[in-house]
């Protein structure tokens, strides 16, 4: 089966209670705008004269773009992946507030449970919100590569590349870890059921790189690493920038120049993330809670030695910040 076919049939059979309101690559339509640019080589090859040689018009056709295309294809795939990409987080973010991890969020989490979100119910939504993020990266990336087939360009893998320096491309998002994460505890906590879906995400923790692998529908592998940029090692109490690049919560606050209990919306708004050097990514960082979970489960020693030594640089940035500002109250 085509995918185009495959695609269309996912879209049927799972468009549900769960994902109705989502917006979705329109995959069949933007094929047909790429088959009536089809036109474009036609007029290309109408433009050589009997000789074999091109005429000043076959100039354009060889050096620039479609526009007819361009404009009714990149602005709605840029469209659609915004859109995507928003929606996708949104949802994320709701499921995981039913999972959480102290006693007091616990037990309404349980009563959230009981009345509203039962644990068939939020496996399903998670195995959904999975294969939604998959499917329409997987469909985005078949539709520019075919974009580049047709007019022998390389526009389609630079939109790419635009949409991951603007945050759209939905592979590259903090919320993909989260619920990936996610869903390895989910599973753990009820018993390891999974619904009989093979998991798409698997983690190694232990090695020198700790990596994160997520398995597209077509047998892509794509890896995220779990290092943190400034320490080197396995993230702790990880956050993620706007930029999506993740950090140990104390080593982006150091990067930052504020400290760890004013945490990472403290920082100065031209705050450069200390990897890709973009500004202003502190504002609206991700605090990825499901991963830190997945740590101090599997990697529950090293966890422990990273909570101490924190907690220990925290109280004395506090000893530290609190001298200051009496000093700065009394006039000394």
């Amino acid at each position: 089966m085509k995918f185009g076919e495959t695609f269309t049939e996912y879209r049927q059979t799972h468009q549900e209670r769960f994902m109705e309101k989502c917006r979705y690559v329109e995959y069949k339509r933007l094929k047909k705008v790429l088959k009536s640019c089809r036109r474009c080589r036609a007029v290309k090859d109408s433009s050589t004269d009997d000789n074999g040689e091109e005429d000043e018009s076959s100039l354009f056709w060889q050096y620039e773009s479609c526009p007819l295309c361009d404009q009714m294809f990149f602005s709605e795939l840029m469209k659609e992946a915004s859109d995507i990409a928003g929606c996708f987080s949104s949802r994320v973010r709701r499921l995981l507030q039913f999972h959480v991890h102290n006693g007091m969020q616990r037990y309404v989490t349980f009563l959230r449970q009981c009345f509203a979100s039962p644990q068939q119910a939020t496996a399903q939504e998670c195995r959904m919100l999975i294969e939604y993020a998959m499917m329409n990266a997987v469909a985005m990336r078949k539709i520019l590569k075919k974009y580049d087939k047709v007019h022998g360009s390389e526009n389609g893998r630079k939109f790419r590349s635009k949409m991951r320096a603007e945050h759209m491309e939905i592979l590259q998002s903090p919320w993909l870890i989260e619920l990936g994460s996610f869903y390895v505890n989910f599973n753990e906590s009820s018993g390891g059921s999974s619904g009989g879906t093979r998991n798409p995400f698997s983690f190694d923790l232990t090695a020198t790189e700790p990596t994160m692998t997520l398995i597209l529908p077509d047998s892509v592998k794509l890896e995220y690493n779990l290092t943190c940029a400034i320490c080197l090692e396995l993230v702790f109490n990880p956050y993620a920038l706007s930029c999506g690049h993740l950090f140990c919560k104390s080593c982006a606050c150091s990067a930052a120049f504020v400290m760890i209990f004013q945490g990472l919306k403290a920082a100065n708004p031209d705050s450069k993330c200390p990897l890709c050097r973009e500004v202003g990514v502190y504002s609206n960082p991700v605090h990825m809670m499901e991963l830190d979970l997945l740590l101090k489960k599997d990697c529950n020693q090293y966890w422990k030695e990273r909570l101490a030594a924190e907690r220990a640089e925290t109280v004395k940035q506090s000893k530290i910040y609190w001298a200051l500002q009496t000093k700065y109250m009394v006039g000394f």
